[in-house]
């Protein structure tokens, strides 16, 4: 841990879905590198045309991101704002009203810093396929390799009682 990092010297990792058509980035995490514990942050970089996550909302993480080049477009709820170098996106936690999602429809690379809070466990709804995430990180390293992750659709839920004995 350091308590300084320079975002342009951090270390960055690919960052693909799907077939890599819509969703891709190059993601550095700061908070983690820092020190910091309970403010997550991370360096994102998005080429013309793609996005890094699905549109989304959190139940229990508040998020902002803090636009630094590149143009783009916020998805927030069901409303669609340009962004540009200066700009501050709130993604305050919530239901689908407070789905968020940046789009780069620009020229150049978007790069943004996206910062959020850390409450563990979390629920993610995504609007646009329906799907749900429940996570908990710990005792697990980071998101990407939670201690416990399920992914799933509402339809597929099974009762409270299936398999009880």
């Amino acid at each position: 841990m350091k308590p300084v990092v320079n975002i342009h010297e951090a270390e960055a990792m690919d960052f693909a879905g799907g077939d890599g058509e819509k969703f891709a980035a190059r993601i550095a995490p700061i908070g983690e590198v820092i020190g910091s514990t309970g403010l997550g942050a991370m360096y994102v970089t998005v080429e013309p045309g793609k996005r890094a996550f699905p549109f989304h909302n959190h139940l229990g993480n508040d998020e902002l991101f803090v636009i630094l080049e590149g143009t783009g477009t916020y998805r927030f709820g069901e409303q669609e704002h340009p962004v540009k170098p200066g700009d501050v996106c709130a993604a305050p936690r919530g239901g689908p009203d407070k789905a968020h999602q940046l789009i780069n429809t620009g020229d150049v690379a978007l790069r943004y810093l996206g910062i959020g809070t850390m409450g563990d466990p979390d629920i993610v709804e995504y609007p646009d396929s329906g799907k749900y995430s429940a996570m908990a990180i710990a005792p697990g390293k980071d998101w990407w390799n939670a201690h416990l992750k399920v992914i799933g659709k509402r339809e597929t839920q099974v009762d409270y009682w299936e398999g009880e004995l």
